[in-house]
């Protein structure tokens, strides 16, 4: 019987364990692969239960499935990340989500940055040096993606004016569409079924109308 009860003790301590380290990795298309953030979690200790991925656009935290694992931490867990932009795209997304995990008791870990460790150092001051930390972190990130963004803007301007073309060129309207336009004006026909009939989309053929009415117009 004891030893039955150890056996048993040990299992809910594992159980115990293996829901209290969590690991969270994100890319923002489908197309992208998780293998190195995943094997990363793996060497640093992470049941692969407890790894949680998602494929989602990074432009805001309202990820279904990063919803689902904060509200399934507590206090005393710890969520481990690659790098602290898993944690927003911007400097007051990444302090309000650092700050609402912490506030909660949660520590994090981040393997780009060891510093940012508030799993080790869990009391008052081991947060005030990491809060310090990240605020020059993120201040520094969005520093520079505000700078690629200026350059990226900076260049497109530069192109434009040397008259090169952005974006695909609109399409033209086929031959049989005056025929088609004449029957919407006359309300025989629907917009949505001109568009059917030419194999195009519902707002191509809502601007090829603007375009012919203007065009009568002149």
């Amino acid at each position: 019987m004891r030893i039955n009860d150890t056996k048993r003790n040990k299992r809910k301590e594992e159980r115990r364990l293996s829901t209290s380290d969590f690991a969270y990795c994100r890319v923002s298309t489908k197309d992208q692969n998780l293998d190195r953030q995943t094997e990363a979690m793996k060497k640093a200790g992470i049941l692969p239960a407890n790894i949680i991925c998602e494929k989602e656009s990074g432009r805001d935290m309202n990820r279904p499935i990063w919803m689902r694992l904060k509200h399934r931490m507590r206090a005393g867990d710890t969520l481990t990340i690659m790098s602290i932009d898993r944690l927003g795209r911007n400097y007051d997304e990444i302090l309000k989500t650092w700050r609402e995990l912490t506030e909660k008791g949660i520590g994090i870990i981040v393997l780009d940055m060891p510093i940012l460790n508030t799993a080790k150092d869990r009391d008052l001051t081991g947060r005030l040096i990491s809060d310090i930390v990240l605020q020059l972190l993120s201040y520094v990130a969005e520093t520079e993606r505000a700078f690629i963004k200026k350059r990226q803007a900076e260049g497109i301007a530069a192109a434009k004016a040397r008259g090169v073309k952005f974006g695909r060129e609109p399409m033209e309207r086929p031959p049989e569409w005056e025929t088609l336009c004449r029957r919407v004006e006359a309300r025989e026909l629907s917009i949505r079924g001109a568009a059917m009939k030419l194999g195009v989309s519902h707002t191509t053929v809502c601007r090829w109308e603007r375009e012919f009415r203007k065009e009568g117009r002149q």
